[in-house]
């Protein structure tokens, strides 16, 4: 859909706002807001920036001191998130309050000083983070300050334009909202039917017309008469990887190697370490699956691929090592409902969940012949590939929207289309 322009145009004399409407205002951001003074030691609910709002978070874990020293905001005053620029690039990090709360003294408050509607203002400030904030701000953490924002230029419409331009994106964003909503349900819903084939293929095999025996494990229900019920230290060996103090972090080179750690299983970057003849033992081959054994991601696991064989393998991602199992068929039941059940009831640890190698070893799982798990693995692989595809469609779609909704805030809060025409 195209939208019309403005009939003329001016130089917005920064490159972030190219040219704007010839009426609008160019004007720095220190006369549109003040930075509101600290008030600290409210009674309001500690909260937070997520993605553009304003949230409530979990205040249970803060400190007295420090909650003590959290900063007040109320509705209608603007947020800004001015630290580590450079480290999340992906975060939102403006917003217009619409609680009460009270937040890090990191923070930045605003108030508006002159008479602004507040919704444009909280997308002319989106705008503004996504294409010009993360560049500013200096020193390790990249942090910044008002006076970095203040002196930087925007362009402000006249308020009846402002609010306009707000109602029209309100609205706008409202339908590619609902749009996006959808698809993350639709997501939901693959992952769901994707998690329930494999469940169900790897507890009740692929004959739906095979009898059927108690397991008596309760998780599990009836198992095909003919399989049997065994553990994972019965049919694969599990050991620890090494451990920090164990290595040296260097530059990749002859005498480095990559160690997979639990934030690979997600997004893959393992670090360079020294390589010598006693990380031997810690090294994985393609018969292997990794495991998460401790933090939030805890039981997650993580196949090893031929690509990865010969790296080694940290002390929190235990690996075990098939024997008298087939790696893609354990590598599924590990990702099965009953397994999910079975570590909730295993992970120990006071301070945070943890899975050591006698808990691993003693899961328990329903067990069949290599033949059988091959023809199991072949269809499942087929099945997940297809589930796989269309969540795949899915997120395209969704990172299409949300292209379109940011390049729709842009043009009108730059004034590159006159929704006095079309609001």
């Amino acid at each position: 859909m195209s939208f019309p322009r403005y009939p003329e145009y001016k130089d917005g004399g920064v490159e972030w706002l190219g040219e704007v409407p010839g009426h609008w205002e160019l004007v720095r951001y220190k006369n549109v807001f003040d930075e509101k003074t600290s008030i600290a030691g409210t009674s309001h609910p500690p909260g937070s920036i997520s993605f553009g709002r304003v949230i409530f978070k979990d205040g249970e874990f803060l400190h007295e001191p420090t909650r003590a020293s959290y900063q007040e905001v109320l509705s209608g005053e603007f947020l800004i998130n001015p630290i580590n620029l450079n480290y999340d690039l992906k975060s939102l990090r403006t917003a217009l309050s619409e609680i009460d709360t009270c937040v890090s003294p990191a923070y930045i408050v605003l108030t508006a000083k002159v008479a602004t509607d507040k919704n444009y203002m909280k997308y002319q400030l989106h705008v503004f983070d996504l294409f010009h904030m993360k560049t500013l701000g200096a020193g390790v953490r990249q942090t910044i300050a008002f006076g970095d924002i203040g002196v930087c230029f925007t362009c402000l419409p006249p308020l009846p334009e402002q609010t306009l331009i707000a109602a029209f994106l309100d609205r706008e964003t409202t339908k590619i909202d609902a749009l996006v909503g959808e698809q993350r349900r639709l997501m939901a819903m693959l992952k769901e039917k994707r998690q329930a084939v494999i469940s169900h293929a790897v507890t009740r095999g692929l004959n739906r017309d095979a009898p059927m025996k108690p397991s008596g494990i309760e998780w599990l229900g009836d198992v095909p008469e003919h399989w049997e019920i065994t553990k994972i230290g019965y049919v694969a060996n599990v050991s620890r990887g090494t451990g920090y103090q164990n290595v040296e972090e260097i530059q990749e080179g002859d005498d480095a190697i990559p160690m997979i750690r639990i934030s690979d299983f997600n997004d893959f970057a393992p670090v360079w370490v020294r390589n010598s003849s006693s990380l031997d033992v810690y090294k994985v081959d393609s018969n292997d699956i990794l495991i998460a054994g401790t933090g939030a991601s805890a039981g997650i696991t993580m196949r090893v691929t031929k690509e990865m064989s010969h790296m080694i393998h940290s002390y929190n991602a235990p690996r075990i090592r098939c024997q008298k199992i087939d790696p893609q068929f354990l590598h599924y039941v590990l990702n099965s409902h009953g397994i999910e059940q079975q570590e909730a009831l295993l992970f120990s640890g006071s301070a945070q969940p943890f899975l050591d190698l006698h808990s691993i070893s003693k899961l328990e799982l329903p067990y069949c012949s290599i033949v059988e798990q091959i023809e199991i693995v072949d269809y499942l692989n087929e099945q997940v590939d297809m589930y796989d595809a269309l969540a795949s469609e899915a997120q395209r779609a969704i990172d299409l929207l949300q292209e379109r909704r940011t390049a729709l805030i842009s043009a009108a809060v730059t004034g590159q289309i006159d929704v006095r025409a079309i609001a």
